[in-house]
């Protein structure tokens, strides 16, 4: 089915460039009569002045003839005949007679907010309807499918005739996307009805006191939106260990809304993050491919082929030591990487593209994940409470999912023991140099130096603007 899409939330009223032009003539003619007898009447002794606007029903306007109204000239009156009148009437009853047959034949609508723990199958039951009709729906064509993934705050419009038969079904996603279900005479068709929301870019600037999170709430930054921020900027700044006070940022970002009301927000169109002294600064560009990603000014990705931290820890119980004391063996033994701490099950992400080495257990590892990658680095993930079910030689991308964090193999709690190694050599995963991702492609460039010297304008004249009335 295409797909239709309804741009803009203003609404126009059509309504009077739907009446029959009989019914246009008609009012017209009464309005014109109305005027002419208030003209007849005498003018009030408290009234000095009066300003004439030109009335206009839809485009018929009254004619400047002064005969136009002239007594006993059948000719010139607007009134329609009683013949002509009836007809309209006739007419108009025809209109109203076919609505109403085509809401009798489709019936009337009915709403259902779907609650926790709602199935389709119970919701279609609880409006009579069978088994069958549920099925037929679900296989409409590329969006019957949908409906597998209702979830609650959604809602479900059924249309019932007297016959109980299903004849519209309105699927309601969200404010903006709703799936439009009609009974046809082989089965169900629908379509995808999307209205597009006014998009506003939107300055916020904040300084770090205590935490990241507290500066962004203070600046009007939703959770999504901070964690979004923290995301661009991760691979250069660890936000649990180098964030200190007095640290900054600004952004410009989109808000959207829809009839004047916010719907929620879009994406971060441009960021500069102050930590420690060191200003990082990334504009979001779409390419020719409709690829979308975030840079520096001058190119490169922000990205980095690898991710600084492959977990969400709440600690770091043990960092990089050759000359550590073995927290089991009371023995001095080195310690080859980063232990962070964090609750069992946690999920551990691959650190960066690559293939499975080795997925299993191992000795004081417990379970263990180790990923070859480009330019000779291998990265180790142990001491899994569980795999992920890799198997040896199988592709894996960054951030996938490879282990869940537990305290198996020689570990005295719940903790991913993390390493690094560059040619057989142990790095500190902490402060070694990581690769940059790919950036611009070169045929894209001059469209890119576009859009950041634009972006970065915009955002520092935003900057100036306010320390200008601070």
């Amino acid at each position: 089915m295409n797909k239709a899409i309804l741009r803009g939330a203003t609404r126009t009223n059509k309504r009077l460039k739907q009446f029959p032009k009989r019914h246009l003539l008609l009012a017209s003619s009464v309005a014109i009569g109305v005027m002419g007898m208030m003209a007849l009447l005498p003018s009030s002794d408290v009234e000095a002045k009066r300003s004439e606007i030109p009335m206009t029903i839809d485009g018929v306007e009254p004619s400047a003839d002064t005969n136009l109204l002239t007594p006993g000239d059948p000719s010139n009156t607007p009134f329609l005949t009683s013949k002509e009148d009836n007809k309209a009437q006739e007419e108009a009853k025809a209109l109203a007679q076919a609505a109403y047959d085509l809401e009798k034949q489709l019936g009337q609508w009915h709403n259902v907010t779907i609650k926790s723990g709602d199935s389709v199958a119970a919701l279609f039951s609880k409006q009579g309807l069978s088994p069958t009709v549920v099925y037929q729906v679900a296989s409409t064509p590329e969006y019957g499918d949908l409906l597998a993934r209702i979830r609650p705050g959604q809602s479900l419009d059924f249309r019932i005739n007297d016959q109980g038969i299903l004849t519209q079904l309105r699927y309601v996603q969200s404010k903006l996307d709703s799936i439009f279900f009609t009974k046809g005479d082989e089965g169900y068709q629908a379509e995808l009805v999307s209205l597009s929301p006014e998009v506003r870019p939107t300055y916020a600037s904040g300084t770090i006191e205590s935490s990241l999170f507290i500066a962004s709430q203070k600046a009007g930054l939703s959770d999504n939106l901070t964690m979004e921020l923290a995301g661009i900027f991760g691979w250069d700044i660890d936000f649990v260990l180098d964030i200190r006070s007095g640290d900054s940022f600004n952004l410009i970002y989109e808000e959207k809304y829809l009839d004047g009301d916010k719907l929620g927000d879009g994406n971060i169109l441009v960021a500069s993050f102050t930590n420690q002294g060191t200003t990082y600064t990334a504009i979001r560009y779409t390419d020719s491919n409709g690829d979308s990603g975030y840079y520096t000014p001058d190119g490169n990705s922000m990205r980095k082929a690898f991710l600084r931290t492959p977990v969400d820890f709440t600690r770091i119980s043990s960092r990089f030591n050759p000359n550590r004391l073995h927290p089991v063996f009371k023995t001095k033994r080195p310690h080859r990487g980063v232990d962070y701490a964090a609750p069992t099950n946690t999920p551990i992400k691959a650190a960066g593209d690559g293939r499975v080495k080795f997925s299993g257990r191992q000795n004081g590892y417990g379970n263990v994940v180790f990923l070859e990658h480009p330019n000779n680095i291998v990265t180790v993930y142990a001491h899994a409470n569980k795999l992920a079910g890799l198997k040896k030689g199988q592709k894996v991308r960054q951030g996938q999912i490879v282990a869940y964090v537990g305290q198996t193999g020689w570990a005295t709690g719940p903790h991913l023991h993390y390493e690094f190694r560059v040619n057989g050599v142990h790095r500190n995963p902490m402060t070694v140099k990581l690769p940059d991702a790919a950036p611009i492609d070169s045929k894209e460039m001059a469209s890119f130096k576009k859009v950041s010297e634009r972006m970065v304008a915009r955002l520092d004249k935003q900057t100036e603007t306010l320390v200008a009335t601070q």
